[in-house]
């Protein structure tokens, strides 16, 4: 019976010591996120801003060469990053796709503007700076309207703030159920070898050598799953890079290095911390009923 419970004990320590490392690996990959969101909110700003255009609308019936220069001249300004134009055509094609149906038959002739796509950089996306390209656009011709999405961009900033805070409160509550999952892995592993502990106390053993085995512990599930979430970190980058490699996210490798540091001295202290406090208050308890 006895050696029934020490199996069943030690495969309960076991499985509570995976569980451990997996929620620490968790809380690890949250913060990390939250870490690496903070480094790149103003890169991914710049990203959205710069990736959504001014729709220039042309004049129908303006000639091809006037279209040209348009785009020539809008193109030679400081404020432009780059420009698309897309054709009466085109502009057709790409209708027809969305709706799945040739509207051109409907109705007899193709109603769509040839447009240009403006891309602006980023200082050039923000107030008075914004006003002065608007105005200058505005002086050309052959422009028919201008357009420019203003509400999504203040829609994708604000979503950047919102998952932020979301994640930052899941991470908060990740920790605490880490915090309390060490606990409950130490306080098996102090029971799984409760008579030995008595035993060492005992014979005089001090609380430092008794406690020694399980900081050591405790300070590897902190590596093992700071490396793990580190690797899962790594893998999110790469597939978002892949995705979207405007973002360059890997231009400021020093800085994810250094992020990656802070994940591995972050783990190792939660663990080493909840395995002292766990494994010092236990043996001041039997210290005490000893004596």
């Amino acid at each position: 019976m006895k050696q029934f419970d020490e199996k069943f004990n030690a495969k309960r320590y076991r499985t509570a010591n995976s569980t451990t490392i997996v929620s620490i690996t968790l809380v690890l990959f949250m913060l990390g996120l939250v870490l690496l969101l903070v480094i790149n909110t103003g890169r991914l700003t710049s990203f959205f801003r710069e990736n959504i255009g001014i729709t220039v609308s042309i004049k129908n019936g303006a000639d091809a060469e006037d279209v040209l220069a348009l785009r020539s001249l809008i193109e030679k300004q400081a404020f432009v990053k780059s420009t698309i134009y897309i054709s009466k055509q085109q502009a057709a094609d790409q209708l027809k796709t969305d709706l799945g149906e040739d509207f051109i038959d409907f109705i007899g002739y193709n109603p769509l503007p040839p447009t240009l796509e403006v891309f602006l950089f980023e200082e050039y996306t923000y107030g008075e700076n914004l006003n002065i390209v608007e105005a200058f656009l505005r002086q050309q011709a052959i422009i028919e309207s201008i357009e420019y999405q203003h509400t999504l961009i203040t829609l994708i900033e604000q979503n950047i703030a919102r998952i932020s805070r979301v994640i930052i409160i899941f991470s908060l509550l990740l920790l605490l159920i880490s915090v309390l999952l060490i606990h409950n892995t130490i306080r098996l592993a102090i029971y799984s070898k409760r008579m030995l502990i008595k035993s060492m106390l005992l014979v005089g053993a001090t609380q430092c050598f008794i406690r020694r085995p399980f900081i050591v512990n405790g300070i590897l599930q902190g590596l093992i799953s700071s490396m793990i979430s580190i690797v899962m970190l790594l893998a999110l980058l790469i597939i978002t890079n892949h995705k979207l490699p405007d973002l360059d996210i890997f231009k400021n490798s020093l800085i994810i290095g250094l992020a990656g540091l802070l994940i591995v001295a972050f783990g190792i202290l939660i663990s080493w911390l909840s395995n002292l406090i766990a494994i010092k208050k236990y043996l001041k308890l039997n210290s005490e009923a000893l004596y």
